[in-house]
């Protein structure tokens, strides 16, 4: 028999099925991959990229408070509320935790084993230590994510226009069915195939949270706040984050489109609005505006809106034309 974690869906949850995506999940959950690098080879690059600096960083209150690899203090990870969270609010709510919660939830680290000494002082003065842990926090951040987070924004955005898509075409069923290998979605239940874990949950209207997390892969995550359960899985596509084969390829293809037009093809293996890619390339919004117009009237690149924003990725044809160019 499979023993799951049963969350039992009404009309009312179902409306209530939302996605965003989370800065700090993708801090957390990549602390985990940079310390286990075995647990998610297909990171190794981003790993490797990352070593020294984070190295270098003194982060005495963080790694113990994730040494458990069952339990993440919710605090740590609160549930994003929106689909553009930005990591500055994400970090502000981790600074002003709640004490009771803070101490419940380092009661609840390790198990039965006692309170890492390292992490005594947060428990007996959260108010005071709470700023020394964000301080930590910001520095990993600056150090690890915000280097690459377009490029898991770009993934991250392309994820939820798919599993949209999917609602669209095919409901409620399509959306989770296929979501992660450990859940099912039947008969107005959604099922969590944990093989140690059974209970089971009415979401009297709460519905369900879902945070694409590129981090997170393979693992899901689940966190069973009362006021509604919050899924954390891996997006679709995650083995492209770091693929960087065709970024060689530019100069050839510099020679027909040009050179920011062939830069621009070769950074939009994923979807990117027209800020991230101007940032990333150091040109203006208008300069690219322009120059993806052109590449997408050539079939070269594809748009579509997610939210208040559009997104470009290259298309088949951008991709065998870049392929094309690096056999030459």
């Amino acid at each position: 028999m499979v023993w799951v974690i049963e969350l039992l869906f009404e009309p009312g949850d179902l409306a209530r099925i939302r996605f965003a995506r989370s800065p700090m999940h993708e801090v957390m959950s990549s602390m985990r991959v940079a310390d286990h690098a075995g647990r998610a080879r297909m990171h190794e690059p981003w790993v490797r990229s990352v070593r020294g600096p984070v190295a270098a960083l003194r982060l005495e209150l963080l790694r113990p408070l994730l040494a458990d690899p069952r339990y993440v203090p919710e605090f740590l990870m609160p549930s994003p509320d929106r689909m553009d969270m930005r990591f500055a609010d994400e970090l502000a709510r981790v600074r002003t935790a709640p004490e009771a919660a803070v101490r419940a939830q380092l009661d609840l680290l390790g198990g039965d084993a006692p309170l890492p000494e390292a992490l005594r002082p947060l428990y007996e003065n959260p108010e005071r230590h709470l700023g020394r842990l964000a301080v930590e926090v910001q520095a990993y951040w600056r150090a690890a994510i915000e280097p690459v987070w377009a490029r898991l924004a770009g993934l991250l955005d392309a994820e939820v226009g798919y599993r949209a898509d999917q609602l669209t075409s095919g409901g409620i069923v399509r959306l989770l069915g296929n979501l992660h290998p450990e859940l099912e979605y039947a008969d107005d239940a959604l099922r969590i195939l944990w093989p140690t874990w059974r209970s089971q949950r009415r979401l009297d209207g709460a519905g369900v949270l879902l945070v694409p997390c590129v981090f997170a892969w393979p693992s899901l995550l689940v966190d069973t706040d009362p006021r509604g359960p919050t899924l954390v899985y891996g997006p679709r596509g995650v083995g492209q984050v770091w693929d960087g084969s065709a970024r060689s390829s530019a100069a050839p293809v510099a020679d027909l489109l040009g050179r920011s037009r062939a830069a621009l093809l070769v950074r939009l293996d994923l979807p990117l609005s027209t800020t991230q890619v101007a940032r990333d390339l150091g040109l203006s919004a208008a300069s690219v505006s322009e120059h993806l117009s052109v590449l997408r009237r050539s079939g070269l690149v594809t748009s579509r809106r997610s939210g208040r924003q559009v997104l470009y990725q290259r298309t088949a044809l951008g991709t065998d034309l870049l392929g094309a160019a690096s056999i030459r």
